[in-house]
């Protein structure tokens, strides 16, 4: 199975080397790096580390920019899944193996920390982003029949014949509302696997302005509203 490894990085330089290396020693697919605008050592770093592919943008596009550039990476090479894993050492490299097994039975494999089978010890989720990913976990359920129990990790393999029958476009951080919506309309097959819940920085920012959970959640709220009226009109 010719898999590739996505990793969108903004601003990683104190974990981006130890990821990578962990990254290898678990697999031996290949591995793209997209920098989206790092303003860190992070680009000083991806200099001196071989056997990588990158994507640069010049100046920061969006999570969802980034993992749209790795998608259409894999589709146009013709890999057959795409693994992605961020660079900040809240996912474990370790399991890659599990979700390129997964892979050969579903077309999107995606890591849940809140699964009831998740490893025991779980770092506690800040009280905003689990309200709000519970929120948004249960209106998916209810608009695509799936039976998620996390809308939101980013530890996902996705079989790319599918991600080729996808029109994402959303830049930012909505992007994974998009794919869940998109994956339900086209009938692809999704599962989790348990994933530890790992929080190293629970005060990390996001960006575009939501920081606050009221203007987050409008914003999902609102990826979601677009999307459904988006592939009603096509339907």
């Amino acid at each position: 199975m010719q898999a590739l490894v996505v990793m969108p990085l903004y601003n990683e330089e104190e974990t981006l080397a130890q990821v990578v290396a962990e990254v290898k020693r678990h697999t031996d697919a290949r591995i793209l790096i997209i920098n989206d605008g790092s303003t860190d050592g992070s680009a000083a770093i991806l200099s001196g580390i071989g056997g990588i592919e990158v994507i640069t943008h010049a100046q920061n596009e969006g999570y969802g920019q980034s993992l749209i550039d790795g998608f259409r990476y894999a589709v146009d090479r013709e890999f057959e899944v795409a693994v992605t894993i961020d660079c900040d050492l809240q996912h474990e490299p370790r399991m890659i193996p599990r979700f390129l097994d997964a892979a050969a039975r579903f077309d999107i494999v995606s890591g849940s920390r809140y699964h009831p089978d998740a490893p025991g010890m779980q770092d506690p989720a800040p009280p905003d982003r689990q309200q709000i990913n519970a929120e948004v976990t249960r209106i998916i359920n209810e608009l695509t029949g799936y039976r998620l129990t996390d809308a939101w990790c980013g530890f996902k393999a996705y079989r790319v014949s599918g991600l080729a029958r996808m029109r994402l476009d959303e830049r930012s951080y909505g992007l994974p509302l998009q794919v869940w919506l998109q994956a339900a309309r086209l009938g692809l097959g999704v599962t989790e696997i348990p994933v530890p819940r790992i929080y190293k920085n629970p005060d990390r920012r996001f960006w575009g302005g939501l920081d606050d959970p009221a203007a987050r959640r409008t914003y999902y709220l609102s990826i979601i509203d677009r999307e459904v009226s988006r592939w009603r009109n096509f339907s």
